[in-house]
């Protein structure tokens, strides 16, 4: 049996970090573990240490206040954004396990782009003025493996292209095809996604709250602030995040299925991606009895979108 060759010339840390894509499912895998972490710490029912310093109170008070529906509120966003991240991290593993470790540079620069929207929309959280301290650490410690891993991957693409090869599609649309009607279908879902991100992060860092949010709270913004005038703030922090997260899964999700080749991988990457993040977004309503239908609606249509999407490219997909 023949063995790999060993460049004894490498350095220590060149050697185990290799062409960077290690450096990248890093941060996919860490994304994924946070995400973990957002939906367990609200399930155990917990405010994070810094949340209680910041607000000089801790659940048990929140708790005692209109049922604790304050406080479910703010659990609701933290657990659909810990879906989107795990999908997001779900999304990443694939480019680098397929694409990108064949050299496809379309899937460098989604990564570029993917990492513009995801890291910037950290800042958005400056909108309402809560910079939360874990946050900035753990970005920057994020941001560390990230830029460095894009550093070393561009050294390996196949083909050096511009960022214009993100417009090229895989393959062409084909009117009557059920496959080409699923892609479309799941593409539209994407763009939702977009959408209703930029939606949720520009109310995140402005007014905060949709006329639902506060039937459902029972009280208004001015009561809120009455409480503790840094609870909205804190509350923006969560939804500018969460906003973000879902901007950023849909860019990843819209350019994996535009410029990636139809395969058995990428079907099943967007079935796990997609199904956590709506199952995370949907189902954290019912159980703190936040079940406003107008307010649900468009996670229902895309979740309806997906579904067909995913089933119709199924067989084409996994025969590829």
């Amino acid at each position: 049996m023949q063995r790999d060759s060993v460049d004894y010339r490498l350095g220590l840390v060149a050697s185990l970090i290799g062409d960077g894509r290690y450096l990248l499912a890093l941060v996919a895998l860490s994304l994924i573990l946070s995400g973990g972490f957002a939906i367990f710490q609200s399930a155990s029912g917990h405010f994070l240490p810094h949340d209680v310093q910041f607000l000089g109170m801790d659940k048990a008070q929140l708790c005692g206040l209109n049922q604790c529906r304050i406080v479910h509120f703010m659990f609701h966003d933290r657990v659909s954004f810990g879906g989107a991240l795990i999908a997001i991290g779900c999304l990443y593993l694939w480019l680098i396990q397929f694409p990108l470790r064949e050299g496809a540079s379309w899937a460098w620069w989604l990564f570029l782009v993917s990492g513009i929207t995801g890291f910037g929309s950290f800042l958005t959280y400056l909108g309402y003025g809560y910079l939360d301290s874990w946050h900035g650490i753990a970005t920057v410690l994020l941001l560390i493996p990230y830029v460095w891993g894009m550093i070393r991957t561009r050294r390996t693409l196949a083909l050096r292209e511009g960022f214009r090869t993100l417009w090229h599609p895989s393959e062409r649309f084909s009117c009557g095809n059920a496959a080409s009607l699923g892609r479309v279908l799941l593409l539209a879902t994407a763009v939702g996604m977009i959408c209703g991100g930029l939606t949720i992060m520009t109310v995140g860092m402005t007014r905060v709250f949709v006329p639902q949010d506060l039937l459902f709270m029972g009280m208004n913004a001015a009561e809120l602030e009455a409480i503790n005038p840094r609870l909205i703030p804190l509350i923006a922090h969560d939804r500018a995040g969460f906003g973000g997260g879902v901007a950023t899964v849909g860019v990843v999700l819209f350019f994996c299925l535009w410029c990636g080749r139809a395969s058995r991988s990428l079907w099943q990457a967007v079935v796990i991606s997609g199904t956590v993040g709506f199952v995370c977004a949907i189902g954290i309503h019912p159980l703190i009895g936040y079940t406003d239908f107008v307010h649900l609606l468009p996670a229902y249509f895309g979740a309806l979108m997906f579904a067909i999407g995913i089933s119709l490219t199924r067989r084409k997909m996994l025969a590829a």
